[in-house]
């Protein structure tokens, strides 16, 4: 048995970090992978998605380029190129992780599965054989979630693919089912639409990405149809069958008819849950809620002292900036005598379709459900002259603001780089600035950011 000062399970965006920086600290640290340094964001999730979307993107645009005056002629994609592009990154990436953890003093990576076998005891199956137990005092759980895998008849029986298997594909698919119409499928759909993939998206829900308003999910079922994506909705599906590989037949309900629909693959993306089943809490008396998510409180500590938990094992919101931010206040606080807590922090996220879906803040669903005095700004990015100029013209600007303090308190951009207009009005939530301020700011010219000038003149004192 080996005494460590503090044992991370799972090197993923909080845990890498904060392993390196407790070890600098003078902690004599331990990091548990069972899979690859780096965790989903470098593996599977971030860096892969968004490399693969930028070849997608490019081949979208060199296929319009005319309307800019620009010929190309025939465009091929060269899929294995992408592919071997994408890896390539991700190697780049996923080495850097381990080259930082493998050279920090202080420090030992051990590759293998992790479980609680007491209650600040860790046994680790090693991927190489045999075991390991480990005790420390802090205990942090960096483990992460994995795809949900719906109960529908049949699927267990075709080759269905995750968000991790679709990017191993060595060839593009010919008719590709999308199971799920939100962030992760959505994504997908478009990029592979965009490689030269037929694709249909099913959503169980009344409208795409269903926790925005109905206007954002209107635009972007608008932006997607115009792309030739099949976008069908109140989908409810029943059974998948297959006779032969990349036949797969999906049977679905959509409103009172039930229909079938041959396709050559299937993507499952209807969520994801946390990978808690194999830690063996319950051996050390940690609570879950009930869909298997670590309970924290706001110092993202469990219900056991000295036993922290981070990232998307919480249930907090499932993305990497998050976790990251989850390593810094822990962090902080057990090592600089801080007291930063998660309670209250901003919530920006960005969709990566094309235009991106830049969200910080409520929505205006929200704004009404909790009957706040407020007001809604919206602007199509057709009235947009950075827009008009570039050819990126799809979507909108849209903003909810207090009536009586003008404090923006939420946004929604779905726009060319809506994630980076989004951060701007971030900056300005948590600084204070209300809109009023933001309509006379003087902005670069020609930005996209300055168009949140027009935004807010539509909204009167």
């Amino acid at each position: 048995m080996k005494h460590f000062d503090a044992i991370i399970i799972g090197a993923g965006q909080a845990g890498v970090p904060l392993a390196k920086k407790l070890a600098e600290a003078g902690k004599k640290t331990a990091i548990i992978e069972k899979r690859m340094v780096g965790g989903t964001c470098i593996n599977d999730g971030c860096t892969p998605t968004k490399a693969m979307i930028a070849s997608a993107k490019l081949a979208h645009q060199a296929r319009n380029s005319d309307e800019l005056g620009v010929e190309t002629g025939a465009i091929k994609v060269n899929f294995k190129k992408i592919k071997a592009r994408k890896d390539a990154i991700v190697r780049q990436f996923r080495n850097s992780a381990e080259k930082g953890v493998n050279s920090t003093k202080g420090l030992t990576l051990f590759m293998g599965e992790a479980r609680f076998s007491g209650k600040k005891e860790i046994t680790i199956s090693l991927n190489t054989g045999g075991e390991e137990v480990l005790t420390a005092d802090w205990i942090f759980i960096n483990t992460g979630g994995k795809t949900v895998i719906p109960e529908i008849e049949g699927l267990n029986e075709i080759e269905y693919l995750t968000s991790t298997s679709i990017m191993e594909l060595e060839e593009i698919p010919e008719h590709l089912l999308v199971v799920g119409g939100n962030y992760i499928g959505l994504e997908f759909g478009q990029m592979f639409s965009r490689f030269g993939s037929k694709v249909t998206i099913l959503e169980k829900s009344a409208s795409i990405i269903a926790k925005e308003d109905a206007d954002v999910s209107a635009s972007l079922t608008e932006i997607l149809e115009a792309e030739k994506i099949q976008v069908i909705t109140n989908a409810q599906l029943l059974k998948f069958s297959s006779k032969k590989k990349n036949e797969i037949i999906a049977e679905f309900k959509s409103g009172k008819d039930n229909e079938k629909l041959k396709v050559s693959h299937v993507l499952v993306a209807t969520g994801r849950i946390p990978q808690t089943e194999v830690l063996n809490l319950s051996q050390c008396g940690i609570n879950v809620d009930e869909k298997g998510y670590i309970v924290i409180n706001n110092k993202l500590e469990t219900n056991v002292k000295g036993i922290f938990a981070l990232g998307d094992v919480t249930p907090g919101p499932a993305f990497t900036h998050f976790a990251y931010n989850d390593y810094t206040i822990v962090y902080r606080n057990l090592i600089e005598g801080a007291n930063y807590s998660i309670k209250g922090r901003p919530i920006p996220y960005c969709m990566f379709t094309d235009p991106q879906l830049g969200r910080i803040g409520i929505s205006e669903r929200d704004a009404k459900a909790q009957k706040l005095d407020y007001k809604v700004a919206v602007l199509p990015m057709s009235y947009v002259a950075r827009g008009i100029e570039t050819g990126e013209t799809l979507g909108l600007m849209k903003a909810i603001v207090d009536t009586k303090s003008k404090k923006i308190l939420g946004a929604a951009i779905l726009a060319s780089e809506g994630g980076e207009i989004m951060s701007v009005l971030q900056l300005a939530m948590e600084g204070g600035i209300t809109y009023d301020k933001i309509r006379y700011c003087v902005f670069a010219h020609p930005t996209y950011s300055e168009s949140l000038n027009n935004l807010f003149m539509k909204l009167d004192d």
